[in-house]
């Protein structure tokens, strides 16, 4: 244990207060199906976040702005789409937020509920968190590593474009994965 991390009934968890996202360690993706067969994986690279560690670790709390225009799925074409009226609107909507409202913690593992807004849309998320441990980089600064999953339907947030394939389905899933791994620096 260091001064980074404390023992709460019995697990080595992050010190209380201020840790800050490192977007250059975070990947905030989505996985999302295509035919509703092949699995589609993308990210936002513009990502500003700060986790406030509580003295009683259920008062923790997470504040995340997304930049919609970082949008990667690694083709262009798509990723103007998803930029465009039809997804995010990124010209009327730059920015996707989260705000956490509830954090239940067993061990290394938590339920965490949020308010996420896209496209001026506000609707409860539930992510299951992981805590993965802490580490001391090369600069003495130290990070909590954390990873989360969850899933929406983004519909939900008016992300409603689709189109019906001749076999009747669709050509986009309604159902997205949400993939966060994250790592956050302790503010000094």
């Amino acid at each position: 244990m260091t001064d980074a991390t404390r023992v709460v009934a019995g697990t080595e968890l992050p010190a209380a207060g201020t840790w800050k996202v490192d977007p250059g360690h975070a990947e905030v993706g989505f996985v999302g199906r295509h035919f509703l067969l092949t699995k589609v994986r993308g990210r936002f690279t513009g990502v500003d976040a700060t986790v406030e560690i509580g003295e009683k670790i259920e008062d923790t709390t997470v504040r995340a702005v997304i930049e919609m225009a970082t949008v990667d799925s690694g083709d262009q074409t798509r990723d103007d789409h998803l930029r465009s009226g039809d997804f995010f609107d990124v010209e009327q909507h730059p920015r996707a937020t989260f705000a956490s409202t509830s954090v239940t913690v067993t061990g290394t593992e938590a339920t965490m509920v949020g308010d996420l807004t896209i496209k001026g849309v506000s609707r409860p998320v539930t992510l299951a968190v992981e805590y993965l441990g802490h580490a001391r980089d090369p600069w003495g600064n130290d990070r909590a590593v954390f990873s989360a999953r969850g899933k929406i339907n983004r519909e939900d947030w008016g992300l409603v474009w689709n189109m019906v394939l001749e076999s009747g389905g669709l050509l986009v899933s309604k159902e997205i994965e949400l993939v966060l791994e994250i790592e956050a620096i302790r503010a000094s």
